[in-house]
Parts: structure tokens; sequence; C-alpha cells
């Protein structure tokens, strides 16, 4: 009976050996594995090399200018050295991440028949119009037309001639050295026409240290996908003065052509407004001498933040604002100047602020007083006023008159109130900025990534960043390929996936549930399960140890 009871009992532990056994087993084995995968963070792979890469990417910018001569505009010894290359490359001196090089290719060619016969014209804005009809240009490229040195086409003073198109105009030599020096002045037209120091420097303002910009240059506005411009009337003495003004023909006549050549860089939207007893905020200062109220230059910041809340937005919009406003000051502040720096009133009586907008002030004709009362009416001229807002317009963007050459002939913007080639320079320099804002962005999103493990990424995260690198690469070809059209339609994707990925509302869902919270979270319900599970293999270990030391101590 007791053997028989010690072959139970022996028996029971033994199963109850193999139950623990098997136990830990299926945890260890099976459901820590399983319990490891259910609760992991999902992060899609990402080509975190190619990012990296992109922080040295030498970002090459390439004009292609095509020369044409005509047949007496260089010495016979020259045409014999004839087709040539000049090619004028050299390093933008910018500390920032990529290497920038300005490289302006030149491609050569006789003049053709209708062209010569353009040429021989005695007024350069016919030739070029004829030139112009004959010819297809291609977006950032430019044709440079050399002509005799005693050709009437220029007037004898102008060495060159920059035109409103892709074109321009050289006088050539008749000297020793001639191809040297003409091709000198073709590369001096060709930076005024397109790629300049200032112009990228402007483009890359946002990234570069502050010791690197100066601060009296404006910064222009941000590349954008689309801007919101708002023209607002400010009548701040409605018993005074009824104003009024056609903006809506104002804009559809002035500012309508302007943002259509524009509409290449983005989508744009005009809405207006009319403000009552909306004030500057600023109190003016008389001036004895000429009876006028005036604002110094150091008070014009102060002017905007108080009428900026009374603006507002007829609609809600998430691209940039840009504000124009028309100020009629009130009567007893009137007539009210802006002075400069020097003290001297500003002849447009306008100010602009760089990414916000432009405030010009409209006085009242003093006749208008004379009349039968008040209020009196006033028609403002919006002809003048729309003049000063497309300028102020032109500065926000970075279209600013070029640095031409001495001697140069520049020739007015088209009727459109902007150039071809300005166009082109400002697609250049968007195209530049493009690149490196989706090169930030997409650099700071895998630093954010690879310091913060438990943040999914998801598929289509992971698919806007290739995306996002593969538009940065494809437009850095295409921009040193020179073609320019093709380079910011890349550019702009490359910054619209690198915006999508980094701003996707998925990464931020784990953001605060780091790992130790994961354990305390799971451990509660875990623990009941382990503590028998590691008593009983803590058990099994010392029973098996001890019968392990048996043998030896009967030795």
């Amino acid at each position: 009976m007791a053997a028989a009871g010690a072959a139970a009992t022996d028996l029971e532990v033994v199963r109850g050996r193999r139950a623990a056994l098997f136990c830990a087993a299926v945890a260890i084995v099976l459901g820590l594995p399983l319990w490891w995968k259910t609760t992991e963070t999902y992060r899609a792979p990402l080509p975190y090399s190619q990012i990296s890469g992109l922080d040295a990417l030498q970002l090459r910018l390439m004009v292609p200018v095509t020369v044409v001569f005509t047949r007496d505009s260089v010495p016979l010894d020259d045409q014999e050295k004839l087709p040539f290359t000049i090619v004028h490359e050299r390093e933008i001196p910018l500390k920032y991440k990529m290497k920038i090089k300005c490289r302006f290719q030149k491609a050569y060619r006789w003049a053709l028949e209708e062209e010569e016969e353009a040429l021989s014209l005695d007024n350069v804005q016919e030739a070029e119009a004829v030139l112009a009809e004959s010819q297809e240009q291609l977006e950032g490229s430019l044709t440079v037309y050399v002509i005799s040195e005693q050709s009437s086409l220029l007037p004898q003073d102008k060495m060159s001639y920059i035109g409103p198109g892709r074109t321009a105009v050289v006088r050539g030599l008749m000297h020793r050295e001639a191809l040297t020096i003409i091709g000198h002045r073709v590369i001096q037209v060709a930076q005024a026409m397109s790629l300049t120091e200032d112009v990228l420097a402007a483009a890359l303002a946002d990234h570069l240290p502050e010791e690197k910009w100066s601060s009296d240059k404006r910064r222009p506005l941000k590349s954008s996908l689309g801007y919101q411009i708002t023209f607002s009337l400010l009548n701040p003495d409605p018993k005074s003065h009824d104003v009024h003004w056609d903006i809506e023909g104002a804009v559809r006549r002035y500012v309508q052509p302007f943002l259509d050549v524009l509409s290449i860089t983005g989508n744009f939207s005009v809405d207006s407004q009319i403000l009552y007893y909306a004030m500057l905020g600023v109190n003016p200062r008389f001036d004895p001498a000429s009876s006028s109220y005036y604002l110094a230059m150091h008070s014009l910041p102060h002017v905007i933040n108080p009428v900026e809340s009374r603006l507002g937005s007829g609609t809600a919009t998430l691209y940039p604002v840009l504000n124009f406003l028309l100020y009629v000051p009130e009567l007893a502040h009137s007539p009210l100047y802006i002075q400069d720096k020097d003290g001297a009133p500003v002849a447009t009586n306008a100010f602009h602020s760089p990414r916000w907008g432009g405030i010009m002030i409209y006085n009242v004709d003093p006749k208008a007083y004379n009349g039968s009362g008040l209020p009196v009416r006033v028609d403002v001229d919006m002809v003048r006023v729309m003049e000063v807002f497309l300028a102020q317009l032109r500065l926000l963007f970075g279209i600013t008159q070029p640095q031409v050459p001495p001697k140069c002939l520049l020739s007015g913007p088209k009727s459109e109130g902007l150039m071809t080639w300005e166009l082109d320079r400002l697609l250049w320099a968007r195209s530049v900025e493009n690149v490196a804002t989706a090169t930030t962005t997409l650099t700071s999103l895998a630093q954010l990534l690879g310091k913060i493990s438990n943040i999914v990424i998801k598929d289509d995260v992971a698919s806007e960043v290739y995306r996002a690198v593969a538009a940065v690469q494809k437009a850095a070809e295409e921009l040193a390929s020179g073609h320019l059209s093709s380079a910011f339609v890349a550019s702009q994707e490359a910054v619209m996936c690198s915006e999508r990925a980094f701003f996707d509302p998925s990464l931020l869902h784990l953001l605060y549930f780091p790992d130790d919270q994961k354990f305390a979270i799971y451990i509660p319900l875990f623990l009941p399960m382990a503590v028998p599970i590691l008593h009983s293999l803590a058990k099994i270990f010392l029973e098996t140890r001890k019968n392990w030391k048996k043998p030896e101590k009967t030795e």
C-alpha cells in the first residue's frame, strides 16, 4: 500500500512538472511572440539612405542660350573659328547644404534670311516683334542676336538690348578678340535675364543662416500652390467722404492679365471689401510748413497690426493672403503723406510689407470740399491706384528690375506688366526654393522617425516619401539639363508629397504611447499567469539540481 501510494505521488509530481513545462513552453514559444507581433508598431520601410544623400545634392542650374550671328557681325578671321562654345560657370557662395552652380551653355548658328531682314530694320522693338513671330522658344531658354557693329538697329551709344521676350541683341565687333568680347557681353545679358546670386539668395532666404542674408533685401513670397489676394478700401470717416471705387473693372483690366501670366506658379483668387471706421492706429504728425500731415518711416510698421485685425477674409483659405489697402484719410488728418528716411515725401504715397501686402494713402482733392457739403463724393482714380498695387505685387513675388550691363537698352514690360524672361527667372527661383524646401522637409521627417521608434509609418506615407525623393532627384536632373518647365513641375510635386507625408495625421497617433507605458499596461494582465508558471519552473529547476547532486554524495 505504501509503495503504491509513493508511486502515485511520483506520478502526480511528474504530471505536474510536465504541465508546468507545457504551459511555460506555450507562453514563451507561442504567446510571447504572438503578443509582441500583434502589439508592435507598423513601420513601412523608407529610403533613409536616399534622403541623407539629398543633403549632399549638388544642384546645377543650366540656362540654354542660343547665339545667332549676322554675316557681318564678326571679322572674317573669327568666322573661321565658328562654331564655338562659351561656358560660363561660377559657384554661388551660399553656405547652404546644396552646392549651387550657374552654368550658361552657348550654342551657335548663323541668322536665317528672315532673321537678317528683321535685324536690318531701324527699330529694335519692331525687329523683335518680327523675330518673335518666326520662332518658338522653350521656357528658360534665351536667344541672343549679334548684329553688325555699324547697325542702326540699336542707338550708337548702346552695346546691347534686352527685350520683353526671350530675345536680346548684342552689338558685334570687327577687330581682334571679337569673339571673346562678344562672349562676355552675351554672358552679361544672359545673367541679367535669368539667374543671379541675388535671385537665388532670395529664393533660399528661409534656408540660409541669418548671417548669410542681408536684412536690407526684401524677402519674396514663399512658393505656394495658391495665393489669396484681397483689396480693401478703408474709409475711416464716412460722414465726410462718400468713396466709390470700380475695383471689379480695375481687377479685370489690370490685375487679372498679370495673374493669368503668373498662373503657372499657382492658383490665384481675388476678392475685395470696404471697411468703414477703420483707423490706421498711428497718429500722424502735423507739418506747419506744408499744412499737411505725415507718417514717418519708423512708424509704418505700427500701422499694419491695428488694421490687420479688421481685415479678415471673405473666404476661408489655406493659401497665403496678400492684402492691398487703399486708405482715404479722415478729414481731420487730410492731406496725409508718407515720408522716407530722409524726410522727403514718397512719390507713390504708399509702402509695402514683405510677404504681407501693401498700403496706399489716397488723399482727397482739396477742391472737392468747396461744394455743397459733406459727405464729399470721392471717385477713386483706379489707374493710379493699380499702378502702385501692381508694382507692389511684383516686389512681393521677388520680380525686381535686373542689373543690366553697361550701355544696355532695357525694353519696357508687356501689356500684362510682366516680361517673359521675368516669368522664367521666377520659375528658376521657385524651382530652387521648392527643391530646398522638399529636401529640408524630408530630412526633418527622417530624423523624427529615426528618433521616435514607436510612430506608425503607413504604406501611403511611405509612398509619398518615395515619390518626394524621386521628384527631388528628377527636378535636379531637369535643372541641370535646362528643362525649366518640367523641373518646376517636378519641384512642385516634391513639395506636395513631402508635406503630405510630414503632416499626415497617422504620424501622431502613437507619439505619446512609448514602450514603458505599453509594458505598464500589459504587465498587470500577464503577471497573475506568469507567477505560477515561474514558480513551478523554479521549483522544477531546484529539484532537478538536487537530484543531480545525490549520486555524488553516495560515492
